[in-house]
């Protein structure tokens, strides 16, 4: 008889359970899904009378991920980087089989530019430089050895990797299926309703500087991180691809949302600081309407159906918004303590704000379709690192890769060539890595538990089994050990290493050798690439040194630079994505350090704010009749040119120039249209001219801002008098 407590245990053991199935359970799933790849592959490779069922092996371990579609892209970029790599290393044997030191110095350049590109790159396209340097190791380094039969050596190697490719996608895609797809229409919906709650929690004024700043950096690793989600999601099935360039185009849309609800905000800040009551008084009220927009009959949006509603809503108000703002300056022109220009700058950031969410609503809403005109969609994001930085990654790999040869020629070791060719992948991989010296330290630990047991299994277990299923039963606790620590965030580096070199010293060969020296050989051989490759990450140029976070705050603030520069076709989109991408980079390198990551979003914002601003004058001058004064264009170009001097080079003397160019370019532009007749178009647009001047000499003043070291002592925002009518 079930008693009371009994009763109330049921639900909460319940509970339990789901969230199990839900974390723990969906690992379980793909180390047990990891497994029978593996051994799927070994015994297809077996009976089709491969000479090395084990590359096979490994390459399921290599391309294996928890979802089909993670599978298929890594698949699709490694099968491309094998065949690049395949093309270059026949040519490198054509040309250098009979000159070891030429040969071989030939593959370290190309595995060192490869490299680079692997760093160069993220995401799964940096997988195909990877492989592309791997591969020509991987076939070349043996097939020099007996270059009369490289040819046919090179296509098995290339027929074992394509088989573990199959069997991993397989696999992945026909049994207990995890999709990409099903996390990006998850995110699509969870992000909007938490930008709709972040909106009305800061126009409401609920929300500390520290928790705005928390959610803006979850916003962006949720941007880096749908990006990396939609680009393999692609590969699943029609549905995503038919929908690729609309989940592209959300994205942008709320990077640009939420870089103009960001400036917004930060404006209201300061005129609650700075201007009169009259003035923030008469905005209070257009900004307590945006909140009740943005949701259904009070009750947050939930998905793409409730977006439209949203979005009609969006519409409506913005079509009435710029005649109500004119309608209540002209009430308060008359009032001395109004400013008319920081009401102007407000009322134009509020509606391309609320211009800005309409796009992102609509967008939203569009997905109920299968098809839809906003699907077309050029400008992408793409994730890029320094140049520079991944050129320092190509040159250290080749580095390594010089050394090891060089000892091998020396000493003529045996393992060698295994030694030169491992390097090569583990180069590759960990610079990709934000910490390259731990994941190179992690993957040798992992080498070694794998030479250790592959010695249990390979001389204690093969010579008493017989058959396939007696090896898969030897096999399988070992490969689960590894997938299993494959799963662990914290020893994700030691279970790559396992998993991968497990397979490469203990998978069974077609015809098995018992050599127990050679295998020591090829584990010491395997260690000694990994601890050099660790080394040089610890001494040439580490990436946990500062000079690589300086760099990349340097890259970001050149993004104001390149807002001044850039052509104003797809800048804005390419300004929004790169900003975000940079500042990922920048968090994974601090850390965990919250002061370090604090300096980075607080130059984010100021990057975002200047960014923007400087793009909208550009694109309002642009558009501006050519009769507008040549002297007053020079002006607002010299402001422009100021400000990204200013953040090229930060400086006290550079703050000042920019400070007194952005107040010379206000007062010239306000003089223009209180003395000239221009249209009423041309008038407006001269406003919004000298909204976006004066938003950016706000922010030069803002006491939050990364210049506020070089601002005076007291300074106002407040512009008093300096206004003239509409």
């Amino acid at each position: 008889m079930s008693t009371p407590a009994t009763l109330n245990e049921r639900p909460s053991l319940r509970l339990a359970l789901l969230d199990w199935a839900r974390t723990d359970g969906l690992a379980w799933i793909y180390i047990f899904k990891a497994v029978l790849a593996a051994l799927l592959a070994l015994w297809i490779a077996m009976r089709l009378d491969m000479s090395q069922p084990r590359t096979a092996m490994t390459t399921v371990f290599v391309v294996m991920q928890p979802q089909s579609g993670m599978v298929l892209a890594k698949s699709f970029y490694r099968f491309c980087g094998t065949m690049v790599g395949l093309v270059v290393m026949m040519i490198f044997i054509s040309l250098f089989s009979q000159q070891p030191v030429l040969f071989l110095s030939a593959t370290a350049l190309w595995v060192g530019i490869c490299t680079a590109g692997a760093a160069r790159n993220r995401n799964f396209r940096s997988y195909g430089f990877v492989l592309a340097g791997y591969t020509a190791a991987l076939i070349g380094i043996p097939a020099a050895q007996h270059p009369d039969g490289a040819y046919l050596s090179a296509l098995t190697r290339v027929s074992e990797v394509t088989l573990g490719i199959v069997c991993s996608g397989a696999v992945s895609a026909l049994i207990f299926p995890q999709h990409a797809g099903e996390q990006v229409r998850t995110t699509v919906r969870r992000r909007f309703t938490q930008f709709v709650d972040y909106v009305c929690r800061a126009l409401s004024g609920n929300m500390e500087r520290a928790q705005i700043e928390r959610t803006n950096l979850a916003f962006v690793s949720d941007i880096v991180g749908f990006e990396a989600a939609r680009s393999v999601a692609v590969f699943e099935n029609p549905e995503s691809r038919m929908r690729g360039g609309r989940l592209a185009r959300l994205n942008s849309e709320f990077m640009s949302a939420s870089t103009r609800f960001h400036a917004l905000h930060q404006l209201m800040n300061r005129l609650r600081e700075n201007a009169s009551a009259t003035t923030t008084a008469a905005l209070e009220p257009f900004f307590r309407e945006v909140p009740p927009l943005l949701s259904l009959s009070g009750e947050a949006v939930k998905n793409a159906a409730d977006a439209a509603h949203a979005a009609a809503q969006l519409r409506d108000y913005k079509a009435a918004l710029p005649k109500r703002m004119r309608a209540a300056r002209g009430a308060l022109e008359a009032n001395p303590d109004f400013a008319q220009l920081e009401f102007d700058t407000a009322a134009e950031l509020l509606y391309r704000f609320v211009d800005d969410m309409l796009a992102y609503a609509e967008t939203y809403a569009s997905l109920t379709s299968p098809s839809h005109e906003r699907e077309r969609w050029i400008a992408r994001y793409v994730p890029k690192t320094n140049l520079f930085a991944a050129a320092i990654s190509g040159l250290r790999g080749a580095v390594v890769m010089f050394v090891l040869s060089a000892f091998w020629i020396e000493s003529a070791w045996p393992s060698g060539g295994t030694m030169v060719l491992n390097a090569a992948a583990v180069c590759a991989l960990a610079s990709s890595s934000p910490r390259p010296t731990l994941m190179s330290a992690q993957m040798a630990a992992g080498t070694i538990l794998a030479a250790l047991a592959g010695m249990i299994v390979v001389f204690g277990v093969f010579p008493h089994i017989d058959g396939f299923a007696m090896m898969c039963a030897a096999l399988a606790p070992a490969l689960l050990l590894g997938a299993y620590l494959s799963t662990r965030p914290a020893l994700a580096g030691v279970g790559i290493g396992y998993c991968i070199f497990f397979c490469f010293l203990a998978g069974p060969d077609n015809l098995v050798h018992y050599d127990p020296t050679g295998y020591m050989n090829d584990a010491i051989a395997l260690v000694l690439s990994m601890i050099v490759a660790a080394i040089a990450f610890a001494v040439l140029l580490p990436t946990d040194a500062p000079w690589l976070r300086h760099l990349l705050l340097r890259d970001l603030r050149r993004e104001v630079v390149n807002a001044r520069r850039g052509r104003l076709a797809s800048l804005a989109t390419h300004f929004e994505s790169r900003t975000r991408d940079l500042l990922s980079q920048i968090n994974a390198l601090a850390n965990g350090r919250a002061d370090l990551q604090r300096d980075a979003l607080q130059w984010l914002f100021a990057v975002l704010e200047f960014g923007n601003a400087v793009i909208d004058l550009r694109r309002e001058m642009a558009m501006l009749p050519g009769g507008a004064p040549m002297s007053w264009r020079r002006f607002v170009d010299a402001t422009l040119d100021a400000v990204a001097r200013l953040f090229d080079r930060p400086q006290a003397k550079r703050f000042d120039a920019a400070l007194a160019a952005t107040q010379r370019a206000i007062a010239d532009t306000q003089a223009l249209l209180a003395s000239s007749d221009q249209s009423r178009e041309e008038r407006h647009r001269l406003q919004r001219i000298a909204s976006h001047l004066h938003f950016i000499r706000t922010a030069l003043l803002d006491r939050e801002s990364p210049f506020a070291q070089f601002a005076p002592a007291e300074n106002h925002t407040h512009e008093g008098a300096s206004h003239v009518p509409a």
